[in-house]
C-alpha cells in the first residue's frame, strides 16, 4: 500500500507506479465520489478510448420460460 501527502494547497501527487498502472495522464479528469467516509477517484476515459473494450463478450443470456411468451 502506498501513501500520499496533502500539500498546503490541498494538492496530492500520485506515485508513478499508481499513475502508470491506471494509465493516468497529465490533465486527465477524475470523477470524485465520497463513499462511507472515503474518497474514490475514477479516471474518466474519452469515448474513443472505450471503443471495442467489450469485444468478445458472451452476449448469450439464459431467459426464463415466461419471457418467451410475449415473442410468440
Amino acid at each position: 500500500m502506498q501513501t500520499v501527502k496533502v500539500s498546503r494547497q490541498f494538492h496530492v501527487v500520485f506515485p508513478r507506479k499508481l499513475r502508470e498502472s491506471l494509465g493516468i495522464r497529465p490533465g486527465q479528469r477524475l470523477q470524485v465520489l465520497v463513499y462511507e467516509g472515503r474518497v474514490e477517484l475514477i479516471p474518466l476515459r474519452e469515448m474513443r478510448e472505450l471503443r471495442g473494450f467489450l469485444r468478445g463478450i458472451d452476449t448469450k443470456v439464459e431467459r426464463d420460460k415466461d419471457r418467451f411468451a410475449s415473442l410468440r
